[in-house]
């Protein structure tokens, strides 16, 4: 009866990104779109969008972690974003939330294929400290089956998060697209 009572408050009370089983600890769902933000498509775990802010059009692609390492760890779903801003003359923008704070002065390890990238961290979320990283990173996960994302929270227990990639080079053909990105 009691385990009955607590999933249905988890249930009731849990966030909208977040799916909850009897059997299993939170599963990360789809992360949903800003208001204002129209959905490209949507391949595996990764979902390209577009949008409009006060500087310009925004095409971004959205990736879920397909394993969360400790799956105990009490956090946000983390995920994986790429992010072009052509009025600005910005694309390819790399970066992993984390969803929970991250010890400050860390690094977060990006594992795919056999490169390994350090990505600088402010709060919850990482970086690729220059364009031309970012570029290379982008290149690498499209050419990739999994990446690996190994970040230190403030407190407990390192994390590590595995993306499957499948999708991701689709998702990115959209966004590209959307954004007049060449390749």
């Amino acid at each position: 009866m009691k385990r009955a009572w607590l999933l249905i408050v988890g249930v009731v009370v849990a966030p909208a990104s977040v799916a909850w089983t009897a059997d299993k600890p939170p599963v990360a769902a789809p992360v949903p779109a800003p208001p204002a933000a129209r959905v490209l498509g949507t391949d595996g775990a990764w979902t390209a969008y577009v949008s409009e802010d006060r500087t310009g059009k925004v095409c971004y692609l959205i990736g879920q972690a397909e394993k969360i390492a400790p799956a105990s760890a009490r956090r946000k779903p983390p995920t994986a974003m790429v992010t072009h801003r052509p009025q600005e003359n910005i694309a390819n923008v790399v970066s992993f939330v984390e969803g929970y704070p991250l010890k400050e002065g860390s690094d977060v390890a990006v594992i795919a294929g056999n490169s390994k990238f350090d990505l600088f961290t402010k709060g919850d979320s990482a970086w690729a400290r220059t364009p031309d990283l970012d570029k290379e990173i982008v290149m690498t996960l499209g050419k990739s089956r999994s990446v690996v994302v190994k970040g230190t929270p403030q407190r407990g227990a390192p994390t590590t998060d595995t993306y499957t990639l499948a999708g991701f080079a689709k998702a990115l053909a959209l966004i590209d697209k959307a954004c007049g990105v060449k390749r």
